[in-house]
């Protein structure tokens, strides 16, 4: 059944109407017609199912079939990184840490950081194509691009990814909390500073492997530990 999104607080109605875009993929690209069943997600835990009405490519119509919602996960990973220099990267990391299960993402500058501007808008459209592919219920929270220095004054407590000397755990061996906040440093890693001030704010160095890892490619690797952890633990 194919999916789509639709910004709103509540899918409790009898029939909706696709916003444009939305109307258009499914009436030209996708070529639904009248009576063609989809799936309507609103990234809040809902979902309803119905059939197309009207296969109007701007305004398409749709008539409730069945309605459920779902609770949100016990458990609640945000991962805080910096955005790559290249924007593809940084949006291929987004789309695979929305399919392995990620909750939340605050884009962080730092120090070393080259990339000092990031496309929410653009973002937010790389998220909500992943949820619906991977046909998960909840769209993970996207937070605005914060400085180091503001982030960590306003949190306490998680684990930092980082390449410089010194005790580090591995993160699976580490992970105790089902709300996990796990910091991610750009491509020439977090200052001195900044480690400093994360650990003396009770962040855990932690380590995600044997071979140093690209930013994108650490966030991912924080994902699918995290999942493994999580879905292990529900089984």
């Amino acid at each position: 059944m194919r999916s789509f999104f639709v910004d709103i607080s509540s899918l409790k109605v009898e029939r909706m109407t696709l916003p444009p875009q939305e109307s258009k993929h499914a009436c030209r690209v996708l070529r639904m017609r009248e009576g063609d069943t989809v799936a309507i997600l609103n990234g809040r835990g809902e979902i309803l199912e119905g059939t197309i009405e009207e296969a109007n490519p701007k305004a398409c119509k749709i008539v409730k079939q069945q309605y459920s919602h779902h609770a949100p996960d016990s458990h609640h990973t945000h991962i805080a990184i910096a955005p790559t220099k290249s924007n593809d990267r940084f949006e291929w990391f987004l789309e695979k840490a929305t399919e392995l299960g990620v909750h939340e993402i605050t884009p962080l500058l730092c120090a070393h950081s080259e990339r000092k501007k990031i496309k929410w808008e653009r973002y937010q459209k790389v998220l909500t194509a992943a949820m619906k592919q991977s046909q998960r219920l909840y769209l993970p929270q996207l937070n605005p691009l914060t400085t180091f220095k503001d982030f960590i004054s306003t949190v306490k407590g998680g684990f930092i990814a980082h390449c410089e000397d010194g005790p580090k755990n591995p993160l699976e061996e580490t992970l105790r909390t089902n709300h996990p906040l796990i910091l991610i440093g750009p491509e020439g890693d977090f200052s001195t500073e900044e480690i400093h001030l994360a650990t003396d704010n009770s962040f855990k160095p932690i380590t995600l492997g044997k071979t140093r890892l690209r930013t994108e490619t650490a966030g991912i690797m924080a994902c699918a530990i995290t999942k493994l952890k999580f879905e292990k633990a529900n089984d």
